[in-house]
Parts: C-alpha cells; sequence; structure tokens
C-alpha cells in the first residue's frame, strides 16, 4: 500500500510527462508547419498558451475562448498601437539593438488596451500581453512576421484542443501545493 504522499508524487510526474510529451508535440508541429512554409510560425506567445491549455483545464485562462479573443484582442490593440505611434516601418527592437521612445510608449500602451479588451470581453488570458509586446517591438511586424504569428497561433488551439482529451493526470490548480 502506497502512501498519500508517494501517490501525490507519482501523479506529478504523470502530469508533468503528460504536458512534456502534449506540448512537446503541439509546439513541434507548429514548428514543423512553419518550417514547411518558410516562416517563423513558433513565437514566443506560444508556449505560455500551449501550457495553459494543457495543464490548468478548469482555469478562465485556459479555455480557448479566452485563448482567441485574449489574442485577437492583442493583435488588433499591438496592430493599432503601431500605427498611432508611427511605428509601422519602424526597425525592431532587435534590429536597432534597443527600444525606441515610441516603441516604449507603443508597447506599455498595447499591453494595457489589450488588458482593457480582454475585461471588456470577460476573458483571461495573459499569454496574450506577449503577443502585444511582439508586434509593437517590431519583432513580428506586419507581412509575413504577422502571419506566421497567426498561423502558428490558429494551428496551436487546433491541435490543443485535440490534445487536451488525452487521458493523463493534469496538473489542476493545486497540483504544486506543498505537502504539509
Amino acid at each position: 500500500m502506497s502512501s498519500p504522499r508517494k501517490r501525490r508524487a507519482a501523479g506529478l510526474w504523470l502530469a508533468g510527462v503528460r504536458l512534456l510529451v502534449l506540448v512537446g508535440v503541439a509546439l513541434t508541429a507548429v514548428g514543423l508547419a512553419g518550417y514547411a512554409a518558410g516562416w517563423v510560425w513558433l513565437t514566443t506567445a506560444l508556449g505560455p498558451t500551449a501550457y495553459l491549455l494543457l495543464a490548468r483545464p478548469g482555469n478562465e485562462a485556459s479555455r480557448l475562448r479566452s485563448a482567441f479573443l485574449g489574442h485577437t484582442a492583442a493583435i488588433v490593440c499591438g496592430l493599432a498601437c503601431l500605427a498611432a505611434f508611427g511605428l509601422w516601418n519602424h526597425p525592431s527592437v532587435v534590429e536597432a539593438g534597443h527600444e525606441s521612445l515610441p516603441q516604449i510608449g507603443a508597447q506599455a500602451v498595447a499591453v494595457g488596451l489589450t488588458l482593457l479588451g480582454q475585461t471588456l470581453l470577460r476573458v483571461e488570458h495573459p499569454p496574450a500581453a506577449a503577443t502585444a509586446l511582439l508586434i509593437t517591438s517590431g519583432i513580428t511586424r506586419p507581412g509575413y512576421p504577422l502571419y506566421g504569428l497567426l498561423a502558428g497561433l490558429a494551428l496551436l488551439l487546433i491541435l490543443v484542443a485535440a490534445l487536451a482529451r488525452v487521458p493523463g493526470a493534469r496538473s489542476g490548480s493545486s497540483a504544486y501545493s506543498a505537502d504539509t
């Protein structure tokens, strides 16, 4: 007979291995699709999105609706801030090696507007703030980089909708609580 502590540890391992495999499959598929298309589809916002959708199924931030609407709000706000701050053709922070004052303003406003949009839409999806930053920093500028982000996000949402049904332990909201 195993102790409750050993059962919890086994459950954590099962949840962790499940996430390792499922997130690995999803992100590899997105990366390979982008590679085949010749675009970057695998962006920094996709890792946290995959984690939330697969690890925390009962959480508001982990619903497909929240992810879709959250990232949509971020994309709209990011593009609007690029235009409003005159950054449509501005070099990215990577190309320039630093942020310009208009980029800093656009980044702050875009994230704030994204959070406002999520509040008004009654959704929570924190990784969407990264999407707003990717766009306003110029890293995911309009054109192929933005198309890649959109395609990667769409594919990820489709994949995790299917992968979330894979049986196995899920970490849930209290998986990491300390044994006391």
